[in-house]
């Protein structure tokens, strides 16, 4: 099943093509650019139907999460409330934070903090975190986990490097942040983030969901499918609690409504612009700023944050100038992928529409 808004013949070929890969059930895309604005979708909302999924529905947006929770405390900093460069470890000091670790470091991925999610280092060998696929995620799906909980897990194992000397990608940092934030304003994270950022922008498609499993209607349907005891499953994780993700990935919202956003952080709208400058200085390392990826791609300088996690992935780019932007929602099936195969099945996702918006 397909829908569209109008016509773009190129880009809905795309996403059909996306949709009959087998690698997903369901796509939606949105795309904003001086030639207005395109919306389709493809495949199907739920396993055993034939519906397409709405081009308007909700859906989980994991990592690009980090973007609103470092707006957030970019605004903070532009209020004189936080330093960048500070001790993140004088706003908590109930959790023996490393005082070289800074606010930048956790915005930038550079302060050595454990991912709580477990850690994959470079001669293959791994270090487990908390529950996080197979038979025992499934089981705790509706576990609430505090905060506190997740950044006490990561401090009790060995940092992965000495703080600033290196790079690498830490929900850690995120939850830290959002403790941060807490701390500093006396205020739940999630009232902060619909005072300062959605209320502003209109945003009434995201939602901060803090523990709770609920997913606002419309929404297609996101699925896990693994292997336990040699046995294939498929889940419908689409009512799950996100808290085990917290700041770092745990939002809520639409393919407008991450349009909205993201073009107006681009366009200057939501930090001063030496803030936004920090903001999109990327880390050598891998072209990481503050709470967002800059890449260089054939097509010119685009920015971005992708997220992801089981049964969901959303794709969020833009122009430097924020004037044309793609924004997109994928949901999984019960495709037989491991881990990798998810991942460059994401990647090849992204070049694809990539080349069809940005290639024009």
């Amino acid at each position: 099943m397909s829908v569209t808004s109008n016509d773009r013949p190129e880009l809905q070929k795309a996403i059909e093509e996306i949709a009959a890969s087998g690698s997903w059930a369901g796509v939606q895309v949105r795309v904003n650019d001086p030639r207005g604005e395109w919306t389709g979708a493809a495949g199907i909302r739920e396993l055993g139907k034939t519906d397409a999924p709405r081009a308007d529905g909700h859906f989980r947006i994991g990592s690009n999460t980090k973007t609103f929770t470092a707006v957030l405390v970019l605004q903070l900093v532009a209020d004189g409330r936080i330093t960048l460069d500070a001790p993140a470890g004088d706003h908590l000091p109930g959790y023996g934070l490393d005082r070289r670790i800074t606010v930048r470091m956790l915005l930038q991925h550079t302060s050595g903090l454990f991912n709580f999610t477990g850690e994959y280092y470079e001669d293959g060998t791994t270090a487990p975190g908390i529950a996080w696929q197979g038979q025992e995620w499934v089981d705790s799906l509706h576990r609430t986990y505090e905060p506190g909980e997740l950044v006490r897990l990561a401090l009790s194992k060995p940092a992965r490097f000495e703080p600033g000397t290196d790079w690498s990608y830490s929900n850690t940092n995120y939850v830290v942040l959002r403790l941060l934030v807490e701390e500093v304003t006396g205020r739940p994270f999630a009232e902060e983030i619909r005072a300062r950022i959605l209320t502003p922008l209109g945003l009434t498609g995201t939602v901060v969901p803090d523990a709770s499993p609920e997913l606002p209607e419309p929404h297609a349907h996101g699925y896990y499918t693994y292997q336990d005891d040699g046995a294939w499953k498929t889940v419908d994780v689409s009512y799950a609690n996100p808290s085990w993700i917290s700041a770092a990935g745990d939002m809520i919202s639409t393919t407008r409504d991450l349009h909205t956003f993201f073009s107006a952080l681009m366009s200057g709208k939501l930090l001063p612009a030496p803030l936004l400058a920090e903001m999109r200085t990327p880390h050598p390392a891998f072209g990481y700023g503050l709470g967002l990826i800059v890449q260089e791609t054939e097509h010119g300088t685009l920015y971005t944050h992708n997220g992801g996690f089981w049964g969901w992935g959303a794709l969020m780019f833009s122009s430097p100038d924020g004037r044309t932007t793609l924004t997109a929602s994928l949901t999984t099936g019960d495709a037989r992928l491991d881990l990798m195969e998810t991942a460059e099945a994401f990647t090849k996702v992204q070049q694809t529409l990539l080349a069809a918006v940005f290639g024009a």
